[in-house]
């Protein structure tokens, strides 16, 4: 089981929206245009205790637990990413056809490993559009046997020097050395 809980900055930064808040409402009494500030401040605040609170993520073998909703791996049939890496924001669609988003407030190295495992474990799911199989490289044969897709092959010579090559090479296997001296005085 690995557990991933909101990163406690989230929290840390709740304070000082807080903070700023009750400072640009202070200022408000002598200016009413920071009232907006202020507004924006305390929206800022709800915004970011609503990450900090979010419930933690457990993913185990057989399903995943966000907060006291239990989803088994085999229900999930799609997860899409959005633009957001932290916080981590996944569009996931379920087996009948219900969507949930799920939001992980966690640090960026939590956030893709979070989001690896989802990928990982998802075996019957569509990953950003593309079949399970496919997005991690396993490519099925016609009989059913797996194997990789063949790689890519990378011109490194100029046809000119692909020529030249294939002239020594013929060069070689007819006279045994590339040398033209004898290859006695060497000896």
């Amino acid at each position: 089981m690995t557990r991933y809980t909101p990163a406690r900055q989230y929290r840390w930064f709740g304070l000082t929206a807080v903070v700023f808040t009750a400072a640009f409402g202070w200022l408000g009494f002598q200016l009413p245009a920071v009232w907006i500030a202020s507004a924006l401040s305390l929206l800022t605040a709800g915004l970011i205790f609503f990450l900090a609170f979010r419930p933690a993520i457990e993913i185990h073998e057989g399903y995943v637990s966000i907060g006291s909703r239990i989803v088994p791996w085999m229900d999930i049939r799609r997860l899409d990413r959005t633009g957001w890496i932290s916080p981590l924001i996944v569009r996931v669609t379920l087996f009948d056809d219900s969507r949930m988003i799920l939001v992980y407030p966690g640090d960026l190295d939590s956030c893709n490993s979070l989001l690896r495992h989802m990928r990982r474990l998802s075996r019957d799911a569509l990953i950003d559009g593309i079949p399970y199989r496919q997005y991690w490289g396993e490519v099925l044969a016609p009989g059913g046997e797996r194997k990789q897709a063949a790689l890519p092959r990378y011109r490194i010579l100029r046809p000119e020097d692909e020529a030249e090559v294939e002239r020594l090479y013929q060069r070689l296997k007819t006279v045994g050395n590339l040398d033209q001296k004898n290859s006695t005085d060497e000896k």
